[in-house]
């Protein structure tokens, strides 16, 4: 493989990394969750007359489109190419923060950031990591999915002090309006950086070279491609195994990122937006070290790892966001670590995808188990809206999501070690006799 190829690589994974921090927006939710939530409280004839059982619905329903869309998203991507489909997306999300920055109205907020934003996202997304992922070889897999995708979770350390910037500046409305024109030019620009390898691609370290005893040059496949159809995914116990985990450790982590403005606002006040960009820097690191480290070790022992710590920290959360003034360190820290826990979801449940079910249908089946994401997402941030409105306080539903990762560490121990799989499955592939005067 050339230097030519090799920076090819580099620069679509740079690509999908840039537009990833863009599509990031939703993560930000919490910033505008606050301004309209003080908007309500305030009244007046410009204010939202929305219910404040309401305040997380557009966000719920953009995680719930997000993750449904990502199934024709998927097929689009592997159809049609990365490029055409990232277009769409960034149409999409600055179709929808335009749409939401034109009214004030409920409906209006979830067609505009629920629908809109929440099928855009889903395209850019869907578009991003495939790509990078065929220029590099299996063994790759983890790092690389964690660094394109943790430009999606780094993208608040910059959006969450610009959204407050300008809805203190412009207004919640003329914010959405700036931030929805700039999502579209940087998405769809970006996009022409995508291209997936020409055909016939082996990525360097995908094969090795080796002298036989009789002085003979072979080449050997280190690495095993197994090609599913979504079909043939559904009807493996491990797809609904990891649909169900996917779903518990994305829905613990979205139900605090969804909130965590809101629980910074009494200690840090205006400042609450560093919680947000705190939490953006766990959420990006965690994708990248778990990605890695699962490399290393194994998916198994990684996902075990996290929602072990996830579980702690859900339960540590409780004593922590009830003591008021006194423990904004402590909280910043907790946010940082619940973001990087968060993270590594969306970096092991891709790697494991294309682990299992091979990377030529990769997008759709990943769009399918990432349905698992959405409505995670929509469930736990639904809930614990619910039972903050009815409480006070995010006691019970850091409780909740401390059972269920619980449940989730026994059921980690029903899926296979694919990274032990893989190695019976490479001593079965046998060696491809080459002339002898090619160089090993």
């Amino acid at each position: 493989m050339t230097q030519d190829t090799v920076d090819k690589g580099k620069l679509v994974a740079a690509a999908g990394t840039g537009i990833n921090l863009a599509l990031g927006v939703l993560y930000a939710w919490s910033i505008f969750k606050v301004a309209i939530k003080q908007s309500i409280t305030t009244g007046g004839t410009d204010a939202f007359k929305w219910d404040m059982t309401q305040l997380n619905d557009p966000y719920a329903v953009c995680c719930l489109v997000f993750a449904f869309t990502m199934i024709l998203a998927g097929k689009c991507q592997d159809k049609f190419g990365p490029r055409i489909t990232a277009i769409i997306g960034g149409l999409l999300v600055g179709a929808g923060f335009i749409w939401a920055s034109q009214s004030r109205e409920y409906i209006s907020w979830i067609i505009g950031f629920g629908f809109f934003a929440g099928a855009g996202i889903a395209f850019g997304y869907s578009a991003a990591t495939p790509p990078a992922l065929k220029w590099f070889p299996p063994n790759k897999t983890g790092k690389i999915a964690g660094i394109v995708v943790s430009g999606f979770g780094l993208a608040s350390v910059y959006i969450a002090p610009l959204a407050q910037y300008l809805v203190g500046s412009w207004g919640l409305q003329q914010a959405m309006f700036f931030l929805g024109i700039a999502f579209l030019i940087v998405v769809c620009g970006l996009s022409l950086f995508l291209v997936n390898p020409p055909s016939g691609f082996v990525p360097k370290g995908f094969v090795e070279r080796r002298r036989t005893p009789a002085g003979e040059c072979e080449i050997r496949a280190k690495f095993v491609d197994n090609e599913h159809t979504v079909r043939e995914m559904l009807v493996s116990p491990a797809f609904w195994i990891l649909w169900v985990l996917f779903f518990i450790g994305a829905g613990a982590g979205l139900m605090v990122i969804g909130s965590v403005a809101e629980l910074a606002k009494k200690s840090l006040a205006e400042k609450a937006f560093l919680a947000v960009a705190i939490l953006a820097i766990g959420n990006a690191a965690g994708r990248v070290a778990a990605g890695t480290l699962s490399d290393k070790i194994g998916r198994k022992r990684t996902l075990a790892l996290m929602f072990t710590a996830q579980a702690l920290l859900m339960f540590a959360a409780i004593p922590i966001t009830g003591s008021g003034e006194s423990n904004t360190l402590l909280l910043l820290l907790l946010a940082t670590f619940i973001g990087f826990n968060y993270g590594s979801n969306l970096a092991l449940f891709p790697s494991y995808t294309k682990d299992l079910w091979g990377i030529k249908h990769f997008g759709v089946n990943y769009g399918v188990l990432f349905s698992a994401w959405g409505v995670g997402g929509f469930v736990m941030t639904k809930i614990s809206q619910s039972l903050s409105a009815d409480t006070g306080t995010f006691k019970s539903s850091f409780i909740l999501a401390g059972a269920m990762l619980i449940t989730g560490i026994a059921l980690t121990m029903l899926i296979k070690d694919e990274k032990d799989a893989l190695r019976r499955e490479i001593k079965k592939v046998a060696p491809v006799p080459v002339a002898a005067k090619t160089e090993c």
